[in-house]
């Protein structure tokens, strides 16, 4: 079947989740600028998520422009990464106004590494569909960045007991590297529209 319909649904929710995180931010009844000392937390924690929502929709986006269809169990992997994106506003919420405690902390990266876990099956279910000549795959190469991310979540997570600002330091530092749009697919989308075969990039 089309993808349309999946990247416009996806679409439409990944604004929604922007909009509630936006809207958990309270703004303070005092003019003065030291009213917003006590929601730094709170707003530090919504830039974080913002990144990684933005980090989410531009890469969700190359990947279905590197497939060229989607089936029932795509649509059901695309729904299960949307579930774990959902979570970004609550938990965002909780670290936020908790001053980056250890709970929540935690609980937040673990929606992290669930989404990450989401999308690598969502990807590898896109790249199932297209059998041994997915222009996919061939654009994932050895996705090194998505086998260090999951990782370097459970060590942020398995932190946060002795060291919160370490976990935070951590998904940080993985937001940075998926900040730059994927190139490896970026490479091949040109080659897909030209009808030739693309290049891997390993």
């Amino acid at each position: 079947m089309g993808k349309g319909r999946l990247e416009a649904f996806s679409d439409g929710v990944i604004a929604i989740i922007i909009t509630i995180m936006v809207l958990e931010l309270q703004v303070p009844h005092d003019a003065a600028w030291a009213s917003l000392l006590p929601l730094l937390p709170v707003l530090l924690s919504y830039v974080l998520s913002f990144v990684y929502v933005g980090i989410y929709w531009n890469n969700h986006h190359h990947m279905l422009a590197a497939c060229r269809h989607v089936s029932g169990g795509a649509l059901w992997a695309n729904l299960h990464l949307l579930f774990w994106l959902s979570l970004f506003p609550f938990t965002t919420a909780w670290m936020g106004e908790n001053h980056f405690a250890a709970a929540p902390t935690a609980a937040y990266g673990g929606v992290l590494l669930m989404a990450a876990v989401a999308y690598w099956i969502l990807q590898r279910t896109l790249i199932g569909l297209d059998g041994a000549g997915s222009v996919l795959r061939r654009a994932v190469g050895s996705d090194w960045k998505g086998k260090l991310s999951p990782l370097l979540y459970a060590l942020g997570i398995a932190s946060t007991f002795w060291a919160p600002w370490f976990a935070l330091l951590l998904y940080a530092s993985v937001a940075v590297m998926w900040l730059v749009p994927d190139r490896r697919i970026e490479g091949v989308l040109p080659g897909m529209r030209g009808g030739q075969a693309p290049r891997g990039d390993e």
